[in-house]
């Protein structure tokens, strides 16, 4: 088993050791956010993460899910980007057993740190179960599209994005058309998004739905969703 006490230990004086105390506090301006910062950018990071993941394997699924919340609970922003990293990289450990971990992630992010948590949760360790596990995952998936928690509603709606030809486009579809009456920001962001990046694979799909929804997209889903396909959709 882990020793997740040392583990944390590495990882809060190693950050400490590299951050920036005047890139701190711009950079906690910057996530408009109450949480702290040490001032540790992403190349800071990654080589602490590699000989944290080296030196503290987690032993089985269970020791995985340890460390990720051990690290996941540490004070600073830092310190949850290494969990999330973590997580990453023990692919093995991402399987439907995690999802009860993952939303557990996306919706403390949400309290405490906001939306650039959520949308790694979603879109680097959803989409590998959505894509991966299929038959284990989209019934817990298409349960959050329509949950009370925001935030798990976007991730049903961007947890495809990356996934390519694997994309599952009817539930993507499906997804964007039953959010696209929200207001808030984020969930408007997310339909363009998502839409535009399937885009890549099917244009002429999307193009088809963004034509046969020009009156319940907004006006921000449906630009970001037809930035590179301009000419296959009709004029709001």
């Amino acid at each position: 088993m882990t020793d997740l006490t040392e583990a944390c230990e590495f990882v809060s004086s190693s950050l400490a050791e590299v951050g920036d105390p005047v890139k701190a506090p711009q950079m906690q301006a910057y996530m408009k956010t109450e949480m702290p910062f040490y001032g540790v950018q992403k190349a800071g990071r990654t080589p602490i993460v590699r000989e944290l993941v080296k030196r503290f394997p987690p032993a089985d699924g269970d020791d995985y899910e340890r460390l990720v919340l051990a690290l996941w609970e540490l004070p600073h922003r830092e310190e949850k980007y290494v969990a999330l990293a973590v997580a990453r990289h023990f692919k093995n450990h991402i399987a439907p057993e995690r999802l009860h971990l993952y939303q557990r992630l996306i919706v403390e992010a949400a309290w405490s740190a906001w939306w650039d948590l959520v949308d790694e949760v979603a879109t680097k360790l959803i989409r590998p179960l959505v894509v991966g596990y299929p038959d284990d995952t989209w019934p817990t998936v298409d349960q959050w599209v329509d949950d009370d928690d925001m935030w798990l509603r976007r991730t049903a709606v961007i947890c495809q994005i990356g996934a390519k030809d694997a994309t599952d486009a009817r539930r993507l579809f499906d997804f964007c058309a039953a959010r696209a009456h929200e207001k808030d920001f984020f969930i408007r962001k997310a339909i363009g998004w998502a839409l535009r990046e399937y885009a890549r694979v099917d244009p002429e799909a999307v193009a088809d739905f963004i034509n046969s929804h020009l009156e319940e997209l907004s006006g921000l889903s449906y630009r970001e969703a037809s930035k590179h396909i301009q000419h296959l959709v009709d004029p709001r």
